[in-house]
């Protein structure tokens, strides 16, 4: 294993939303023996309602500053030397003080998942405040592809089959 892996145990998962951050997240933390958080998962329970709900009714400045307050929670038990994946949402690698913070602390993977694969995904997801707006929808896809190009590894998804992802992940020459 890489030796800024073996120092701060980390790999967090980011890319577009419905790229398979969450499910692949989940499977690769299985396969390593390590724990798996979600930070959306983490934000809805944190706060008692829906990540649409939050930037419904107090705006997606409050919810980054909450993503942040989560992801710097779990990157600190990294430091400690708990193994972990995080799966991160699709705008927390966009923050530029979220990036500075997993830098520092193990690997981002990129989830490189087509436009077309993500927006089958998702679809008309309520739950999903960003998406809600198809031209807004692929403009934000566009937009934040060049931050994910800043990832320690891509991994480009080709299929819908987590575990072909993972062995992918695990066969990278930053993880291996």
């Amino acid at each position: 294993m890489n030796l800024r892996l073996k120092r701060t145990p980390g790999i967090y998962m980011v890319g577009f939303m419905g790229s398979g951050k969450s499910t692949i997240g989940r499977h690769l933390a299985r396969r390593l023996g390590w724990n798996f958080f979600d930070t959306d998962a983490e934000i809805e329970a944190a706060e008692k309602t829906a990540i649409a709900q939050i930037f419904t009714g107090r705006g997606e400045p409050e919810f980054r500053r909450i993503e942040t307050e989560i992801i710097r929670h779990h990157v600190a038990w990294i430091e400690r030397g708990r193994p972990a994946v995080l799966a991160l949402g699709g705008g927390a690698f966009v923050q530029p003080p979220n990036r500075q913070l997993l830098g520092n602390n193990g690997i981002a993977v990129w989830l490189d998942c087509p436009f077309e694969t993500v927006q089958r995904r998702v679809g008309a997801a309520s739950h999903r405040p960003l998406a809600r707006d198809p031209a807004a929808f692929a403009a934000l896809f566009e937009a934040r592809l060049d931050v994910y190009r800043l990832a320690d590894a891509r991994i480009p998804i080709e299929s819908d089959d987590p575990e072909a992802v993972v062995s992918l992940i695990l066969a990278h020459e930053l993880i291996k």
